[in-house]
């Protein structure tokens, strides 16, 4: 039994009320629940802690012995306690209407919650898998199809999933008698856990195929078309299903989710939908108007410069930016131009380039001038 205490492992107060125990409860046993954590091999232990804390908490005569004596209330062993996956059950209710539906367990789990223990305790579903794919954002705008290749869990073919050798059978599980788990009592609580011997399946396979050695599945190197939606974003989940490690003696198989991540790219920038870039341009063009190539992830595109175009203004390309997922819409390109200023001249180009500077004088600089105009009090 677990010697936490046990409004710390609900993570409430000694002064709460049956309602937020039970609250709190409803949120870590979800929280913990081994359907909810298939690769941590501890969630188990901490979902059967938070069972034991509710169990006594729940319960005013418990709850006063324990505020009283502790955990030495219950050192003798001589309750029986709830199996805390039957507990599970009993605050979220089964669900399963007549329409046969998993209620508060479809929800909470996909239609697989408290699944390892239907049907005899087996639960032969192939695990889940993750994939990282990282791609560009040329394919990320228009989507794409990439070929992942890794090693998983596939049916075997000799068997076809079944594990045996032909023609060769099965017999009841000795230790669980055909029920997949056991019970063993550590203290007031009852443990129960998958059988270690037929693996929750209740069954021995007498003549083990040789080449999965009765586990039905082999690894393999798998190789895996998915499609790419154009308008992706970077740190999306693709869900693959079926295309996770295949099930053990025949179990349906787990799903792939492929996150993926873009590549920084040298020219755009993202955001949303939306592309930024800035592009150098000569002075004499932004002085004196004219047109401007600028790239785009499709190809060359050109946009007219005013006369006067100051530095760091923006240019908005409409539709040419990413598309939107599932939509034919598109974001836009924003075009930030800075303004190329010459670092290198020779004596003829600065006395020209001075005897320019003195012919405009400050009326035709404007920033010049209404900076100025506001800053005057500082230099007076």
């Amino acid at each position: 039994m677990s010697q936490r205490d046990y409004y710390e492992v609900l993570g409430i107060s000694k002064e709460a009320s049956s309602t937020e125990i039970k609250k709190a409860y409803r949120k870590a046993a979800v929280e913990h629940h081994p359907d909810k954590n298939p690769d941590d091999p501890q969630a188990e232990e901490r979902f059967k802690e938070v069972g034991e804390a509710y169990e006594i908490l729940s319960n005013e005569e418990k709850r006063a012995a324990y505020d009283r004596f502790g955990h030495s209330a219950f050192s003798g062993g001589g309750q029986r306690s709830h199996d805390p996956f039957d507990l599970f059950r009993e605050v979220f209710g089964s669900g399963g209407g007549s329409s046969g539906g998993g209620g508060i367990f479809e929800e909470l789990f996909g239609g697989g919650g408290g699944g390892r223990r239907r049907g005899g305790g087996a639960n032969n579903r192939g695990a889940d898998l993750r994939y990282d794919l990282e791609l560009s954002l040329e394919e990320a705008a228009s989507g794409t199809d990439k070929q992942l290749e890794l090693e998983k869990a596939v049916t075997c073919k000799k068997c076809t999933g079944s594990g045996s050798s032909s023609g060769s059978g099965s017999t009841t599980c000795n230790t669980c008698g055909g029920h997949g788990q056991v019970i063993s009592s550590r203290g007031f609580f009852q443990v129960q856990q998958t059988c270690p011997d037929c693996r929750g399946g209740g069954k021995i396979i007498e003549n083990p195929c040789p080449d999965c050695r009765g586990e039905g599945r082999l690894e393999e190197l798998s190789r895996i078309t998915l499609k790419i939606p154009a308008g992706i974003a970077h740190g999306s989940r693709i869900r693959s299903t079926g295309n996770g490690e295949s099930g053990w003696r025949g179990g349906s198989s787990g799903d792939l989710y492929v996150v993926v991540h873009i590549k920084e790219h040298d020219v755009f920038e993202r955001e949303d939908n939306d592309l930024f870039c800035e592009v150098p341009i000569p002075f004499i063009v932004a002085t004196l108007g004219g047109e401007l190539e600028i790239p785009t992830l499709t190809g060359k595109a050109s946009i007219k410069i005013p006369a006067g175009t100051q530095n760091s203004t923006v240019f908005r390309l409409r539709d040419r930016g990413i598309q939107f997922l599932n939509s034919s819409r598109k974001g836009d390109l924003m075009v930030q131009v800075q303004v190329e200023i010459p670092t290198k001249l020779n004596k003829q180009q600065r006395e020209s380039l001075q005897s320019f500077a003195d012919s405009i004088g400050v009326k035709n600089s404007p920033l010049h001038e209404s900076f100025f105009k506001k800053a005057k009090r500082f230099f007076s």
